[in-house]
């Protein structure tokens, strides 16, 4: 069993430009989180989707998948007031029907509209192989630590660098262990489920993504989407009509 479990608890302080969480924001006549949850629901190895949001967002999402015929939904619970705290509710949410240990679990942002069906088919036969998968990309940027923001205090060698991305993927068994070693130990906001087993001192096996697959989190990354999004269709209209671009 697979099943892809999307948070969207945020409030997208970030995206300035709106009151509106930004997984809800519209480009293309369709909100980031719909696009977002397509990509699974028309995946053929996903088999249900159980999505984490803000608790007073609840009933408005719920009437957008009904709008947009989002298949495979089994439920939308309750964020809470972090990413981690978001996406345990929604790993507890899954345990209730992947019980077998070596069901799959697919843990990703709600604001990554640009995923592709061979990102998610990868995700899904590492997890399977190796227990976790990780997708990351090279890091293009030479990367320099400050603990102020004005010096310098430690680099880094580029070529060692990678950005971690989303969908990540982990057996049952394995998420819900680290979810509970952390309970354990104390371990209360890591910032992404990969950073979660480094902090329990365990390894994840990491795959290369994509660099189309943003996660939309500033005006800039909006812009981005929308530009993606407007050339797409126009590309398409223009091969209609044999114009080449």
């Amino acid at each position: 069993m697979v099943t892809a479990m999307l948070f969207a608890g945020g409030v997208g302080t970030r995206m300035k430009s709106s009151d509106m969480p930004k997984q809800f924001l519209v480009v293309g006549g369709k909100p980031i989180i719909i696009r977002t949850m397509e990509h699974f629901a028309n995946h053929p190895e996903v088999d249900d989707i159980v999505v984490a949001c803000k608790a007073d967002w609840i009933d408005y999402l719920n009437e957008l998948i009904e709008k947009f015929k989002v298949q495979k939904v089994r439920s939308v619970v309750p964020g809470g007031e972090t990413g981690y705290e978001s996406i345990h509710n929604g790993v507890v949410e899954t345990a209730k029907v992947a019980t077998a240990p070596d069901d799959i679990i697919l843990i990703c942002d709600g604001v990554r509209p640009m995923l592709s069906e061979k990102l998610i088919s990868d995700c899904i036969r590492i997890a399977r192989e190796c227990g976790t998968a990780v997708p990351v990309t090279p890091s293009i940027d030479s990367l320099l630590y400050s603990d102020d923001g004005e010096k310098c205090m430690k680099s880094y060698k580029r070529s060692s660098m990678y950005i971690t991305q989303a969908p990540q993927g982990y057996t049952m068994e394995k998420i819900l262990w680290a979810h509970s070693e952390a309970e354990k130990r104390g371990i209360t906001n890591p910032v992404s489920s990969s950073e979660l087993f480094i902090e329990l001192g365990e390894e994840v096996r990491l795959y290369i993504g994509e660099r189309n697959n943003i996660k939309v989190t500033t005006p800039e990354d909006l812009e981005r989407l929308r530009a993606d999004y407007f050339y797409d269709q126009f590309k398409m209209f223009a091969e209609e009509l044999h114009i080449d671009l």
